[in-house]
């Protein structure tokens, strides 16, 4: 089973059931099991094995190649292989295949090649991917977004069969083996000609808090423009006579083309003894640091 989380790269999972027996749980109760390890292995593990630097490509202007970083983390050695493939990214930010594009949808998939195509990382091993661009003399001007997937490879060796791979069953028990192999996805973007976007936040709102969870703040990122953008949410709270204080981040948040706009929760964390009233709550859309942390926007609603 092939799991891919598109711009976290979480670590493949292997997860065993020895023995399931029949008599004891009957086919509906292992119909009933594996569903559950079905969402066991849904659920994106701790820690990553596979490390990838940098976690997005954009080339812009004049250039024309680039590289990744991959490195196994793992205590195992692995194999991934890599393709390039499309995604469109929903209002709320979740990532879906694309069979065909949409108006405004604009595919970078045909102007990369990378090499090498398949790699083998032993633990602690690296290995650099080369990405090169080349554009036709009449593309139009715009930004072009695909992503660079990494699967891993289920490994040829070992037991062929559950009767080999696992301790010997009784008769009338059926043993289950499940192994997840989670891939990982960064997106590679493309800007040619002039481009330019801007941003703005509305719909500011502080939900109803549940119990025993920590406030949202939810927000609305509108975007305009031929490009995407891309930068660090922040909030603070100031109480009236006082001082400002950050009570959440997000970092990375992105609104692609041809999304006219993106809708986020942002979890606050106010610090021990501070109350979320009477005072004003700012929220800040930032470039990411390495990108120079320019303010691209920014919202405020007054607590009553």
């Amino acid at each position: 089973m092939l799991l891919s989380i598109f711009g976290a790269w979480p670590p493949a999972a292997n997860v065993s059931c020895w023995p399931m027996p029949w008599r004891r749980f009957g086919l509906q109760g292992c119909s009933l099991l594996l569903g559950a390890l079905f969402m066991l292995l849904a659920a994106p593990p701790a820690s990553a094995d596979l490390m990838l630097f940098p976690t997005r490509i954009v080339f812009d202007k004049n250039q024309r190649a680039a590289q990744l970083e991959l490195i196994n983390n793992g205590q195992e050695g692995a194999t991934y292989r890599i393709s390039v493939v499309n995604r469109r990214m929903s209002e709320t930010g979740e990532f879906s295949a694309v069979d065909s594009p949409l108006p405004g949808e604009q595919f970078a998939d045909a102007l990369l090649r990378y090499s090498p195509r398949q790699v083998v990382l032993a633990p602690g091993a690296g290995q650099t991917i080369r990405i090169l661009l080349r554009k036709p003399a009449d593309l139009p001007a715009g930004e072009y977004r695909s992503h660079l997937q990494f699967d891993r490879v289920p490994e040829a060796s070992g037991a062929s069969s559950i009767d080999a791979a696992g301790p010997k069953l009784a008769a009338g028990e059926v043993g289950v083996q499940l192994k997840a192999l989670i891939g990982a996805s960064i997106p590679v973007i493309v800007r040619h000609g002039e481009t330019a976007a801007s941003v703005t936040l509305a719909g500011l709102e502080l939900l109803k808090p549940v119990a025993d969870q920590p406030p949202i703040l939810a927000v609305v990122l509108e975007r305009s423009g031929n490009r995407s953008v891309y930068g660090d949410l922040g909030a603070t709270f100031t109480p009236q006579g006082g001082d400002a204080q950050g009570v959440g981040k997000a970092g990375g948040v992105a609104v692609y083309t041809p999304n006219p706009s993106r809708r986020v929760k942002l979890a606050l964390q106010p610090p021990p003894g501070l109350v979320l009233a009477r005072g004003t709550l700012r929220v800040t859309f930032r470039e990411r640091p390495d990108a120079g942390g320019k303010l691209l926007a920014e919202a405020a609603i007054e607590l009553p």
